[in-house]
């Protein structure tokens, strides 16, 4: 090839090296139904995502219409004509009992959940820690942010011991189907960033990583993320259109694309848009805050 031609190959080509792809950013079905009420029809989530210009949905399994395969198979198809990636299943699980059978019945359900993730084309699932109960009311345990005490006659080392216990049983299934599970800063034990990486290595397993939820940091909120930043496998993103459902949190995206970004961090990020505001105003006003923080790193 002439030297000419050569060189200007080599300047076309050089910026796209060094251009960055665009984030991929999901859609909680969560962000369209907060648990209570009619179920909003995940059909119509990914026909709303579709048109608001996300790149994937993430599947919230309480608002599942069915788990029969052909509903299952729906929902597949109907991203893939779409052109939208499933990237997450977000289930729930509780590891915090003394009671073993209560812990079989859990990880059972879990085992279940990687299998329907499987059957769908999902390659991760959301997993919980638990929580204590002690505080009856989820409600309740907001107002506390999350700040459980134990059982009576058991301490913390138990608990851990229990999820940990419990994840190891977990992760031969979880590596057979080839579904990773993401373990969240979620309220329960997890709320606390020391404990969820103290179960997180004590597991140590590349089937199970971390799920960095923004908007669950009761203090300094950048200080634990920036923490779990280095760490993450997925990122849920918080917003709160007409105020919090439970409870507001200013987060500045600017600023945690840039830790996100300082981390190396190159997983989806999911939006969960948990305010009081229509979804169908807050959801799009949502992107575009994620959009063009992540745009500028």
């Amino acid at each position: 090839m002439p030297l000419t031609r050569r060189t200007a190959l080599a300047a076309t080509i050089a910026p796209l090296l060094r251009a960055q792809p665009r984030q991929q950013i999901a859609v909680s079905t969560y962000s369209f139904w907060h648990l209570r009420g009619t179920k909003y029809p995940l059909e119509k989530v990914i026909e709303q995502a579709h048109a608001m210009g996300f790149d994937g949905v993430e599947l919230l399994h309480r608002q599942f219409a069915s788990e029969d395969k052909e509903y299952l198979n729906k929902l597949k198809q109907m991203a893939f004509e779409r052109g939208l990636s499933l990237p997450m299943l977000s289930i729930h699980q509780d590891f915090v009992s003394p009671d073993a059978a209560e812990r079989k019945k859990n990880i059972d359900h879990t085992k279940h959940c990687i299998d329907l993730a499987a059957q769908l084309g999902i390659p991760a699932i959301r997993l919980n820690s638990g929580r204590w109960k002690t505080i009856k009311s989820f409600d309740d345990l907001m107002k506390v942010k999350g700040d459980e005490p134990p059982l009576a006659g058991y301490k913390l080392d138990d608990a851990k011991r229990w999820c940990v216990d419990s994840i190891n049983e977990i992760i031969p299934h979880a590596k057979s189907a080839g579904v990773r599970m993401a373990l969240e800063n979620h309220w329960g034990l997890t709320t606390n960033v020391a404990v969820l990486l103290d179960l997180w290595k004590a597991v140590n397993s590349p089937w199970l990583g971390i799920n960095l939820d923004t908007g669950n940091f009761p203090e300094k909120p950048y200080d634990g993320i920036s923490t779990l930043a280095p760490h993450a496998t997925i990122v849920q993103a918080k917003t709160y259109y007409g105020g919090g459902v439970w409870y507001t949190l200013d987060l500045d995206y600017k600023r945690i694309a840039k830790i996100l970004a300082d981390a190396k961090f190159s997983g989806w990020v999911s939006l969960e848009m948990e305010g009081n505001e229509d979804p169908l105003t807050a959801v799009p006003k949502s992107l575009k805050v994620l959009r063009d923080a992540f745009a500028s790193h």
